[in-house]
């Protein structure tokens, strides 16, 4: 009877010092430039990275931080309209465990794709299997900080969001200077690309991940960069056609994979038709241009990033596009917004916006 008392008193300590530990949810990220929010300014040698102005103008003091846009990325708003924190880089030199378990990590990295050869051109850049080999280095430091029952529990319990993709496309398939360009066609691709996230998400699942967001892609062929290939600055439909593509199989891979994993809630977020109207129509979503980038250097196009002698337009907040390959913060709302509606999301209260978008040229 002692000893049963014993063990019993031993077993309820050992549950509340576990389930005592003052863990958040918070959002672990893997992506490309669309969600970097700084990993590549910490890549010396990487040609992908925001460190010049005007990149930030509308975020903070205004200074490049790391987001290869005006303002803030799509992951930024939802996760501040949901009431999760924002996630630093991986590369922070300040991180470490208590704020990880405060606040996530955000292991997206411009050129980044979900396969490995995708980006190569940018010298430096994690790919989607380098994320995730990242990730698991922080789970070891969490685990080394709480132990590996609330580790488990905090892993599982956080958010993952997944945006990669484009360029797979846009920096590898659709560039005669890859191997992959040459090796596949559209629907063998496909099934290369589809296999290999496919893979990848099953993996972060097998180390927690339970929640599960993944982006699609908008209408790529219509970003200025791909409008610029055109004489008559039209979009190009065969890389929309591929966007379209990717989105009806990843949809279809999500859903698999939420049936088939254990306990998984993986859903496949769409913003490709709201983002197709706002090009065609951006009048009336409350846009003047969606041709061409806010932040440009005059008639020499395309200039692929801001520089500090580019030209900026003079209201960003009726840009539907930063630069040459990102949206703006407007648009980026935009897709946030549609993106929570689809999926359901519940509004809960955000935390102060980090940046008051400014409508006057700098």
């Amino acid at each position: 009877m002692k000893l049963t008392l014993s063990l019993a008193i031993i077993v309820t300590v050992l549950a509340i010092t576990i389930d005592g530990y003052s863990c958040k949810i918070v959002q672990f990220i893997f992506g490309d430039s669309l969600s970097d929010v700084g990993n590549n300014e910490y890549l010396t040698n990487s040609l992908a990275r925001a460190s010049l102005p005007w990149y930030g103008i509308d975020f903070g003091n205004g200074m490049p931080n790391g987001r290869f846009t005006n303002g803030r990325t799509v992951a930024d708003i939802i996760g501040d309209k949901i009431g999760l924190p924002r996630p630093p880089a991986f590369l922070d030199p300040t991180l470490n465990a208590d704020i990880i378990l405060q606040n996530g990590v955000n292991f997206a990295s411009g050129g980044g794709g979900i396969l490995n050869e995708t980006g190569s051109l940018f010298i430096q850049r994690f790919c989607m299997y380098k994320q995730i080999e990242l990730f698991q280095g922080v789970q070891d430091l969490v685990t080394a900080k709480i132990g590996p029952t609330a580790a488990r529990k905090f892993f599982q319990e956080a958010h993952y969001v997944v945006a990669l993709g484009s360029n797979d496309f846009i920096n590898n398939y659709l560039m005669p200077v890859y191997a992959d360009s040459w090796t596949y066609n559209d629907q063998t691709f496909m099934n290369y690309l589809m296999e290999t996230l496919g893979a990848q998400l099953t993996l972060l699942h097998s180390l927690g991940a339970r929640q599960l967001m993944a982006f699609g892609l908008g209408p790529m062929g219509c970003i200025p960069l791909q409008r610029v290939l055109s004489t008559s600055n039209a979009c190009q439909e065969k890389t929309n056609k591929l966007a379209l593509s990717f989105n009806n199989a990843g949809n279809n891979l999500l859903n698999e994979l939420s049936s088939s994993l254990s306990n998984a809630s993986f859903k496949f977020g769409d913003a490709y038709d709201v983002v197709n109207q706002l090009i065609k129509n951006p009048y009336k979503y409350g846009f003047n241009n969606s041709d061409s980038p806010c932040c440009s250097f005059g008639r020499i196009r395309p200039a692929l990033t801001c520089i500090p002698a580019s030209t900026l337009c003079k209201d960003r907040s009726k840009y539907v596009f930063w630069d040459e390959y990102h949206p703006s913060d407007s648009a980026n709302e935009l897709v946030a917004n549609e993106l929570i509606k689809k999926l359901g999301f519940l509004n809960a209260p955000s935390p102060s916006p980090a940046i008051a978008p400014s409508s006057e040229g700098a």
